[in-house]
């Protein structure tokens, strides 16, 4: 059962919601606009404006009404899966036609979600199982990283400053789950990544540069790098993008569903589509990035045991906020790589076993069960290592299928209804 919280404990618990994303939010306009040698004053204010759109885009899932939001405690950050294609766009063409390919894919997604809500009969528990697994060990890997310094290139990567900042984040995160009660063990990855953020510091690893040159407010405008451009090629890629998030966003839908005991309907599944291809629409006219929802806030769901909607109604604010206020903002960059990845490590792995806890309800006695549960993980996790497999298919393709979570939901799926058509689906066993 939810409980319910205060506005100062919500408020608190939306910050650890924010510095849970805040990474993977930024790490998209860092590595496009890099790519596409932005200036720093663009590159600014591709950042803030993207963060205030991450809050923008979360406000629209939560806001549940006839048409769209699903109405549950998610929050929307920038598609990674997505920057490969943009840079591709932005250098073979233009960056309007990197904005217009993000419009044109935001409405094809508004446009087709009661068609795509009717694929739910499609996803049973050994299918929803073994896509949530798939997302929770998939992210595992970007811990690590994290984890080392971020960079597996660098020659500090996986130094001993790097591995004790990120393993004593883990191990206070860990002591406070263990030994603490309430509040404040639901709020154990934000103590966690302070503590953690104040031991990089005395090891010199913090800088407030970053703080020191952000600037104090600035306003999102419509069409900041230039007016969209529709070319055909870039839509058509972007928009086959846009199904890989939907696919991905299934499983979050369906993970949050179990946690919180809740039957995730088809109208369910089309408000929340709908509210995803609002949020790619305005990212493309505010000219930042596709938005869909992030995967790593449903461990920090289970972590901190706060179901209900208002910590993420405070993170959405926050985040606004902090896109208004570009020094604010940059006071989450100063966090060091190696603590994030301490407290991501603790989250994703949170999300994988939550995808156990699903597959060991399903009866294996059943043969064929336990094949597409094999198959499945582990072409997800094949891929999700090795994506280049693809590398000699289409470039279209490649998007498609370069993707673990959606090569892993294809076969669950497909495989599920292979053998469901030669028997009845089998019984699953009693919790």
């Amino acid at each position: 059962m939810s409980k319910e919280v205060s506005h100062q404990k919500a408020a608190v618990l939306g910050l650890q919601h924010l510095l849970a994303m805040y990474s993977g939010a930024v790490a998209v306009p860092l590595l496009i606009g890099t790519a596409l040698k932005f200036s720093s004053q663009q590159m600014t204010y591709l950042v803030s404006i993207d963060i205030f759109m991450c809050g923008l885009a979360t406000l629209l899932q939560l806001l549940r009404n006839r048409y769209f939001g699903i109405g549950l405690p998610v929050v929307l950050g920038c598609a990674i899966q997505a920057v490969a294609p943009l840079q591709m766009i932005g250098k073979n063409f233009s960056v309007g036609t990197m904005y217009g390919a993000i419009i044109a894919a935001g409405v094809f997604v508004f446009c087709i979600a009661g068609f795509f809500a009717k694929i739910r009969k499609l996803f049973p528990p050994i299918v929803t199982g073994s896509l949530i697994t798939i997302i929770g060990l998939s992210l595992i890997p970007v811990a690590i990283q994290n984890l080392g310094g971020g960079d597996a290139t660098a020659k500090d990567f996986g130094s001993p400053k790097n591995l004790i900042v990120g393993f004593l984040t883990i191990l206070i995160i860990l002591m406070l789950e263990a030994w603490t009660t309430g509040f404040l063990k639901s709020i154990s990855v934000l103590i966690g990544l302070i503590a953690g953020s104040l031991i990089a510091a005395g090891l010199g690893m913090v800088s407030l540069k970053p703080v020191t040159q952000a600037s104090w407010f600035h306003f999102p405008r419509f069409f900041y790098f230039g007016k969209p451009v529709f070319e055909w090629s870039s839509c058509l890629t972007m928009m086959i993008i846009a199904l890989v998030s939907l696919v991905e966003s299934t499983g979050v839908f369906f993970a949050l569903g179990d946690l919180l005991h809740r039957d995730i309907s088809e109208e369910d599944l089309k408000r929340g589509y709908r509210a995803e291809g609002l949020a790619q629409i305005l990212g493309g006219l505010f000219n930042t990035f596709p938005y869909t929802t992030f995967s790593q806030n449903v461990g920090l769901l289970q972590l901190s045991g706060i179901k209900t909607k208002r910590p993420i109604y405070w993170a959405a604010s926050l985040l606004m906020l902090m896109g208004l206020l570009p020094k604010i903002g940059a006071l989450v960059t100063i966090i060091p790589t190696p603590v994030l990845g301490g407290a991501m490590l603790v989250m994703f792995a949170m999300i994988a076993v939550q995808g156990f806890k699903m597959l060991s309800k399903i009866d294996y006695s059943n043969y064929q069960n336990l094949l597409v549960v094999a198959i499945s993980v582990g072409l997800g996790l094949g891929v999700s290592v090795y994506p280049q497999i693809f590398q000699s298919l289409p470039e279209t393709v490649q998007l498609f299928l370069g993707n673990g979570i959606v090569v892993g939901s294809i076969s669950a799926v497909g495989l599920n209804l292979l053998f469901q058509t030669k028997k009845q689906p089998a019984k699953v066993a009693a919790n």
